[in-house]
């Protein structure tokens, strides 16, 4: 496997893929916790992130899944070495805390978590839950639940510059609640796999990381692999079992063709959103398997990959939303380190040395559809309850003042020519003019900007043209540069508009 150093700068491609790690795991939870416990369905049912289920969830709203991840994430956010036993007994904490409330915590885990904690006047540190796990194997002998593989996501994230530390972290970090061999394996596979792909872009990193596994593991994992990719989800009735589990989530991925998008519907990225409806269709654990593929996906495809109508919705514990899960993902993946303009940490991304910053037009199309620089958001005008926003923001502009948080919308897209900067364009594209007509469609008004309203915001603004009207989408986009005087979108940019 390659190695990634700790000093290397992510790539603008890994760093979306670093990003769509917890927010993929975090959709496919949200997306399946409506259907958990349920039976398999047929292909041709709908799958909606609509909320219900067996504890009453909020539609978009995460289960013990992601609620775990992002435990942990908080602590490799904060450059922890989650190696270490300081980072380990705050993992532990704060585990411990969140079952407290938690309406949903696993049947394993919370064995774990009561009998870590008897007669204790304070939280249990992480060796007194390693040994009430350990207890709990050795008086059942069934510990192989799906519980750890289902938060290990972020042990990837800190750990894309040492595959070894990675293996180690994993293991111990499994080993707090499942002290099953097995999951502690699936989590070591898992981990590799989300590693590789946020390094490659390329989900070939699970086999690969069969190699790291002990020899007389090797073949039995190498076997389940073959089956999975042989059968459909709904095969594994036993999904709850950490083996079924990683196979039910591992045959959603390898049995969801990619889209050619060659014939101007589905793109590649649609893979992403069609793999974790897979993993639903396959039923029972519904919402573990998705989070768990979603966390694979999420690192395949990025986070442009992840539909704006699902991240519009995604939230939980503990009060977080989808940008609160960006910024984990980005602090993890640099060793909780920002880039050099303070993002995604700072309060305000600075953008005063543009000039235009303040231009603001009305839609040609659409006069309830506001064109803006960044400016905008200091003071929106009058009546506009809904923004979009194409250019990166700080922890304090989003939401902008008046505006719901399900109601701004940040789309990943960054005003460059190289493909590799946005290998997903026309999808990203589209999902943002989509954005703007469901918003519209709400009643919303709303505001479309990025920093200058010159390349991305009449881009976008010509697609949302193109819906409104009918007309090619690089016509639509004439009509915007008519209010946009000075605006002049990238090559790439109006070469997906001829193509549309």
């Amino acid at each position: 496997m390659t190695h990634f150093s700790p000093g290397s700068s992510l790539t603008a491609a890994q760093s979306d893929r670093a990003v769509g790690v917890l927010l993929a795991l975090a959709c496919g939870d949200a997306l399946g916790a409506g259907y958990e416990f349920g039976p398999p369905l047929a292909a041709d049912v709908e799958i909606q992130m609509h909320g219900g289920g067996s504890f009453g969830w909020a539609p978009g709203e995460w289960t013990d899944d992601t609620s775990m991840a992002v435990a942990l994430a908080e602590v490799s956010a904060a450059g922890a070495d989650l190696r270490s036993s300081a980072a380990q007994d705050r993992v532990a904490r704060r585990w411990v805390g969140w079952g407290r409330e938690a309406k949903d915590v696993g049947v394993q885990t919370r064995a774990v978590f009561t009998a870590a904690s008897a007669g204790r006047s304070g939280p249990p540190s992480a060796a007194d839950l390693r040994a009430a796990a350990q207890e709990l194997h050795r008086r059942t002998g069934r510990t192989g639940g799906n519980g750890s593989l289902m938060r290990t996501a972020p042990v990837a994230l800190a750990f894309l510059h040492d595959a070894d530390a990675l293996v180690e972290a994993a293991m111990a970090l499994s080993a707090l609640t499942h002290a099953d061999p097995e999951a502690g394996e699936a989590c070591v596979l898992w981990c590799l796999a989300i590693r590789h792909a946020v390094v490659h872009g390329t989900v070939d990193g699970l086999r690969l990381g069969l190699d790291r596994l002990p020899a007389e593991r090797r073949a039995a994992w190498a076997e389940r692999l073959d089956v999975a990719e042989e059968r459909e989800p709904s095969s594994f009735a036993h999904n709850g079992w950490v083996v079924e589990a990683l196979q039910g989530a591992w045959s959603a991925i390898s049995r969801t063709p990619v889209p050619k998008g060659s014939d101007g519907s589905l793109q590649p990225a649609d893979h992403l959103r069609l793999s974790l409806e897979a993993a639903v269709r396959g039923g029972r654990d519904t919402d573990t398997v998705a989070a768990i593929a979603g966390a694979c996906l999420g690192a395949t495809w990025g986070a442009s990959a992840v539909p704006s109508a699902w991240r519009r919705l995604l939230h939980g514990w503990p009060g977080l939303r989808a940008r609160d899960l960006v910024r984990l993902g980005v602090l993890s993946a640099q060793q909780g380190r920002p880039d050099r303009a303070g993002w995604p940490s700072d309060a305000v991304v600075d953008y005063g040395r543009w000039a235009e910053r303040h231009v603001l037009v009305r839609h040609p199309h659409d006069p309830q559809v506001w064109l803006s620089g960044v400016g905008a958001l200091e003071r929106l005008p009058a009546g506009v309850d809904a923004v979009v926003s194409l250019c990166r923001l700080g922890a304090d502009e989003v939401p902008a003042t008046g505006v719901a948080a399900g109601d701004h919308v940040e789309i990943w897209l960054i005003d460059s020519s190289d493909p590799a900067k946005n290998p997903h364009l026309t999808f990203v594209l589209h999902d943002a003019a989509a954005a703007v007509r469901q918003l519209r469609s709400e009643g919303r008004t709303v505001l479309l900007h990025c920093v200058q309203a010159q390349s991305r915001t009449p881009t976008v603004a010509a697609l949302y043209g193109a819906l409104l009207t009918g007309r090619p989408a690089a016509d639509c986009l004439d009509d915007v540069l008519r209010v946009l005087p000075r605006a002049h979108p990238n090559a790439a940019l109006r070469q997906a508009l001829e193509d549309h």
